[in-house]
């Protein structure tokens, strides 16, 4: 590839500000049949141009608050395609009420923590498990992971006044989602993931790429931006072939063959478990990551993905997940609470959606959702600066206006309720199908 040119990759509707260092994503949804499409109209690839395409929805605080204790619910993977997604994301909320009830509780009373699955699309655990929280009196819900599962229970969550909080949706629907102000994200959406992506096939030399994408909000939107990126860098649209799937078929055989006749030299995979089944018929016919640059995005790159695969199938594969370079403290703290935690990624959103939701409570001097979701974005941005519950509670106390810090890092949230800038982390599976140390891509 050394005479290939670089694609310098530059956003359609402003600056694409990419900064590498070096430093050491939804369930299944049924769809339609795969379709081969050139990339086209996709959305823009700028947040901010996003956000201002709408007027978000803003919760406004009632008349009389409430003042018993917070209780804080969770969506979360426990079973179903995101699973893997699970077990740090279940601690770092548990961390985060841990921490909130060590430094006194939010209104001088200990957050009550109510557990729940989110399954995937293919059952209705996520509505059950909602049902039971509202009814139990959660004025928080963190999670989904999913972007489909979240876009499943939006409207019963808003519609009952209470803050949807997720640690891991990075589908672009809901920058303008009219969602009654009560939905937030710590993740980036994914408008962010395709610059970060395209920035790293930029840097491969990358001119003729196939994208295979599942068929739900999560899969299409990020292939749509990607594809969109990179004929904004110069990238020619016939040189970009999308095929779209059913998460659910029995078999990839067509998709994978349609790529391998395309002959690009890179391919995308934007998936989840089914990834690979992908991957796997991909080594089959001579289009797997020992021949082409396979890249994967947060759906997929964990090291789930490599579970009961043959040694060295994954090895070269390289993608981008929302990750921080969160202190090897932080994750110690993590591994205290689960020891058998491997993956890390959303640990440190889900830890930062629980620590947020508590600080607005106390702005608010109330713990109905309502009100927690009136002052959420405010306790992100313009005050002044702290970076754990205790310390930002000392300010609160006092009459300060706040502006948390993560362990995600910066977070500003826009108008939508989302951070304005995104952190990833550019991973690789080496010989062994394990992820190995990341480097750190800052898109927005």
């Amino acid at each position: 590839m050394a005479d290939r040119t670089l694609i310098r990759v530059a956003a359609a509707a402003g600056a694409l500000s990419l900064v590498l260092a070096g430093c050491g994503s939804s369930g299944s949804s049924g769809g339609s049949a795969s379709t081969d499409t050139a990339s086209s109209g996709a959305p823009s690839s700028s947040a901010a141009a996003k956000t201002a395409a709408c007027t978000p929805d803003q919760a406004t605080k009632g008349a009389k608050p409430a003042t018993g204790p917070l209780r804080v619910g969770t969506l979360l993977p426990e079973t179903g395609s995101l699973a893997f997604l699970g077990p740090p994301e279940i601690a770092g909320v548990q961390l985060a009420v841990n921490e909130i009830n060590a430094a006194g509780g939010v209104l001088s009373q200990p957050v009550q923590l109510d557990p729940g699955d989110s399954g995937d699309t293919t059952t209705d655990t996520a509505n059950q498990t909602v049902d039971r929280l509202i009814a139990g009196g959660s004025q928080v819900i963190v999670g989904a992971a999913s972007s489909s599962v979240s876009l499943k229970v939006i409207d019963k969550i808003a519609n009952a006044g209470v803050v949807e909080f997720s640690p891991a949706n990075t589908s672009d629907q809901f920058t303008c989602y009219k969602d009654k102000g009560q939905y937030f994200r710590t993740a980036p959406a994914d408008v962010l993931q395709a610059q970060a992506l395209a920035q790293v096939m930029g840097q491969d030399g990358i001119q003729r790429l196939s994208i295979l994408a599942l068929n739900d909000p999560y899969g299409t939107g990020l292939a749509a931006n990607l594809a969109k990126d990179l004929e904004s860098a110069g990238l020619a649209a016939d040189q970009i072939q999308t095929t779209i799937y059913d998460p659910n078929a029995q078999s990839f055989n067509a998709e994978v063959d349609k790529v391998a006749q395309f002959n690009p030299d890179g391919i995308a995979v934007i998936g989840f478990d089914e990834s690979k089944r992908i991957i796997t018929r991909m080594n089959e016919v001579g289009i797997g990551p020992d021949k082409k640059m396979v890249y994967g995005s947060d759906g997929n790159m964990g090291n789930a993905l490599g579970e009961g695969l043959p040694a060295g199938l994954l090895a070269g594969m390289k993608g981008t997940t929302p990750l921080t370079a969160t202190s090897d403290g932080f994750k110690a703290k993590l591994k205290a609470l689960n020891p058998a935690l491997v993956d890390f990624n959303y640990s440190g959103e889900s830890y930062d959606a629980v620590i947020i939701s508590a600080l607005a409570a106390d702005v608010a001097k109330s713990t109905a959702g309502t009100d927690i979701a009136s002052a959420i974005n405010g306790v992100t941005k313009d005050g002044t600066k702290c970076t754990t519950y205790a310390d930002c509670l000392k300010l609160i106390s006092a009459g300060t206006d706040i502006d948390y810090d993560g362990v995600t890092g910066t977070l500003d949230f826009t108008a939508a309720g989302e951070p304005g800038k995104g952190s990833y982390g550019v991973l690789t599976f080496g010989a062994d199908n394990k992820l190995g140390d990341p480097t750190f891509v800052i898109a927005g």
